[in-house]
């Protein structure tokens, strides 16, 4: 085996420039493969990464604008949720609901602790279920709890960024703390954890306390609730139109009026991103295939053309002895060892892309200020992947090598030495000034052939050593 491997070292010596092609095919297929699941991996983690920052179960409902004429009403009429919105919400629909809650904003206020302040932010009055749906972290404390609601209890829970702002040097050492704003003094009942993605710098206070602070009477904002049993597309696009017909009821509004009030269903949202997240996939898959096709092709194509530039070796091989096996085995290792090496290497360097790709697009956020969010994240390709690529093009530069292997191993020596030595003859021939361009059988430069044109093999041997 230490001889077929010296065989191949030296052939791959004398033929840099067929090898070093080779190798460029088998490492860019497998490069661009891994390149690009990992630039779409990176696309679809941030995705999906943001869409997790809220429970995939859940909706909420939206006041909005009539835009039908109905019961001798016109169209344009604005809608505003009200308790029984909020009844028809929690009776209504049993078998599919779960914890219903609401919330409502009161924008651009000022907190004040000890005279430091943290201005531009949104007071909200919530259930406890939106520490769940909106899947908030907990820092110190807690979150706003059924008590608060039932005693109207002046408790505010704040975020990490409002508290540093309020005391810089120890910010959650507000908890328990007293803070003021429009002039109503609320207790530090919790710290959540700020996230940016989540878009908003809210405040929350209990529902039925900020009704009363900010004269709501029986509206509610936005209904936000929690549901199961609806599994499918279809089940929640029934569900959504039965609800929605039940609201407009309520404000008089055409049961199909899909204006009248907003439906935010993150779960269908979620099944909309998978479906496209999977077409994405599939069509790098695709397009990485073809890649790798294409690099399949060229080394196919470099093995032809070896084995048929060593026609001549392979038929002194013969012609001394050698076996059909061991030039079938001598190029098959030869064809392994070359896309083996490449192959590795075109892995090593995808994965090496796809952490620059991390390092650099990977820590990029789109923020303004008020609103972040990551448009790439965690661009890594599975080594299980990496490796499957890798074996397949050895697997392909193998068969791609069998092929013309065969077809050289079952040649007559006779045959492939006749073959080189007419190539041979003619480029000799032709450098002489013959008439007739050595094409006839009585060529002057025809000397040394025997009467029908062809050499003896004494003299096919002679001529090529």
């Amino acid at each position: 085996m230490r001889d077929t491997f010296n065989e191949i070292l030296t052939t791959i010596r004398h033929n840099k420039l067929r090898t070093a092609l080779t190798g460029f095919s088998v490492a860019w297929g497998i490069f661009i493969l891994i390149v690009l699941l990992g630039a779409g991996n990176g696309l679809i983690n941030a995705v999906s990464s943001n869409s997790k920052k809220f429970l995939a179960n859940s909706m909420v409902i939206y006041g909005g604008e009539t835009s039908k004429a109905y019961a001798g009403m016109g169209k344009g009429r604005t809608v505003e949720l009200n308790d029984k919105d909020m009844a028809v919400t929690d009776n209504g629909f049993g078998e599919n609901i779960e914890d219903v809650g609401a919330e409502l904003d009161q924008p651009s206020q000022t907190l004040v602790y000890r005279g430091s302040t943290t201005t531009g932010v949104n007071v909200s009055g919530v259930y406890p279920n939106d520490v769940v749906i909106n899947k908030r972290t907990m820092m110190v404390g807690r979150f706003i709890n059924d008590l608060d609601l039932r005693d109207q209890r002046k408790n505010i829970v704040i975020s990490s960024d409002m508290a540093k702002e309020l005391l810089e040097r120890a910010p959650l050492n507000l908890m328990g703390q007293y803070i003021s704003t429009a002039g109503i003094v609320y207790q530090v009942v919790g710290i959540y954890e700020s996230d940016k993605s989540t878009m908003g710098n809210d405040a929350f206070i209990p529902f039925t306390t900020f009704r009363t602070i900010y004269s709501k009477g029986d509206k509610t904002g936005n209904i936000v609730f929690s549901f199961h049993g609806l599994n499918s597309m279809k089940e929640n696009e029934d569900f959504e139109n039965a609800y929605r017909s039940r609201i407009n009821r309520l404000h008089e509004a055409a049961p199909d009026d899909e204006n009248s009030i907003w439906i935010w269903n993150r779960f269908t949202q979620n099944l909309q991103m998978n479906t496209g997240s999977t077409m994405i996939r599939t069509a790098l898959w695709i397009i990485g295939i073809l890649t790798l096709i294409s690099g399949i092709v060229g080394v196919s194509n470099i093995m032809l053309i070896t084995v048929k530039e060593r026609t001549h070796e392979f038929g002194i091989r013969k012609a001394i002895g050698a076996k059909p096996w061991s030039i079938l085995r001598l190029i098959i290792v030869e064809s392994i060892c070359i896309t083996t090496f490449f192959g590795y290497i075109g892995m090593v360097l995808g994965i090496a892309a796809n952490e620059y790709m991390d390092a650099t697009i990977g820590q990029e956020k789109l923020d303004n200020g008020f609103f972040a969010m990551k448009v790439f994240e965690d661009p890594t390709v599975g080594i299980g992947i990496c490796i499957q690529a890798t074996v397949l093009m050895i697997v392909a530069g193998t068969i791609a090598g069998i092929v013309p292997a065969r077809k050289a191993a079952r040649t007559r020596p006779i045959e492939a030495l006749r073959a080189e030595l007419r190539e041979w003859d003619k480029r000799r021939r032709c450098g002489h000034s013959c008439p007739h361009h050595c094409k006839l059988p009585t060529c002057c430069n025809a000397a040394g052939r025997n009467a029908r044109g062809s050499y003896s093999l004494p003299q096919l041997l002679q001529l090529l050593y």
